[in-house]
């Protein structure tokens, strides 16, 4: 089978390998499509320190069941599945008493084991014993199930804000995650969407798609101003950071209205992670501060519900598709920008 396997920043290689055997508890899934991301090309730039070379790259992983290693139960050869990427072992401290997505001995597909730039993979037993494998609904694509797993990771981030019904919602940054953001927000009641980007071209690329009630290009208007005046000087309820940028985690405080919530939802580079806040907003305004780091095997099967049943709509948020022997070309359309979610169908 044909695999992209990655060696070391700078070199992934599209290799033949033999197709894997399912073990014990483990599943063979022939993969049929695989989201690429941000993060897909942030490795192959960089490497990361939990993903020790060579290792099939890809995260986002639907396909269909083609053999049941010995003694698993619960699924059939044929079965359309999408599976989760980050594995949490379900039994630590705060898979307990916290939450699964910020299990202190998680495992991911994709660095910790072979992932979906292949042919085929094997599911870990791991995975089926948290839950983490959804069938398919009938109705849904391949390609739009591999949308799940970033929908969920957004749908981990607006329940910690606590985005309900009648919110004004901001999410700054108009990548693939931010027109996510946008259409949960308002699936889950918003009463109006702001997005705010810093390129015009993806703006208008991710407006015309996701029709936010407002959208704010910041190479033209201030942020902060504009939100205000949106808002009759009151602020936005929810603010999201779905960007790598320590001035939007900035500007997001400043624009928040008494007792809003903001998510930091995008993560800021290792080398430089520290902000300027304005604590006296926080303090005097009654503002809460969240973070947000993956999303739980449950949250996952709920993102593919949210798919299904047409509440978060994603096939047209789907701009490029490419044959797994243009993995690289994939990528690149990732780190461009001119692309919105971008899928390899192997």
């Amino acid at each position: 089978m044909k695999v992209a396997r990655f060696y070391a920043p700078g070199d992934l290689r599209l290799e033949e390998a033999p197709r894997p055997e399912a073990g014990p508890g483990e599943l063979l899934m022939r993969v049929r499509a695989c989201g690429t991301c941000g993060t897909d090309a942030k490795i192959l730039s960089f490497g990361h320190h939990h993903l020790v070379p060579p290792r099939v790259l890809g995260h986002e992983v639907t396909g269909e069941i083609e053999e049941l290693g010995p003694g698993t139960e619960g699924f059939s050869p044929g079965d359309r599945v999408q599976m989760i990427a980050a594995i949490p072992d379900g039994e630590c401290f705060e898979c307990t008493h916290r939450s699964m997505s910020i299990c202190a001995n998680q495992e991911s597909i994709g660095y910790h084991y072979d992932g979906g730039f292949a042919e085929w993979l094997v599911v870990p037993a791991k995975v089926l014993k948290v839950k983490g494998l959804n069938v398919i609904p009938e109705a849904t694509s391949f390609e739009e199930a591999a949308v799940t797993e970033p929908l969920a990771c957004v749908l981990n981030g607006q329940q910690l804000a606590g985005v309900t019904e009648g919110d004004v919602v901001v999410v700054i940054g108009a990548g693939p995650i931010g027109c996510l953001h946008v259409r949960l927000a308002r699936a889950r009641g918003a009463s109006r969407v702001v997005l705010v980007e810093r390129s015009t071209s993806r703006l208008e690329m991710s407006a015309e798609r996701v029709l936010p009630d407002a959208a704010i290009d910041t190479t033209k208007d201030d942020a902060i101003d504009a939100v205000l005046k949106l808002t009759q000087g009151r602020g936005a309820d929810v603010v999201i950071t779905a960007a790598a940028s320590g001035a939007a985690q900035e500007e997001a405080v400043q624009m928040a209205a008494r007792g809003g919530r903001i998510s930091f939802f995008g993560g800021l580079p290792k080398d430089d992670p520290s902000i300027r806040l304005d604590s006296n907003l926080v303090h005097y305004r009654e503002l809460r501060i969240v973070g947000a780091n993956g999303s739980t095997p449950a949250q996952n099967t709920e993102a593919l519900a949210l798919i299904a049943d047409g509440s978060v709509p994603v096939s047209d948020l789907i701009t490029d598709r490419y044959p797994l022997d243009r993995v690289h070309d994939a990528i690149e359309a990732v780190r461009s920008g001119h692309s919105i979610k971008v899928v390899i169908t192997p």
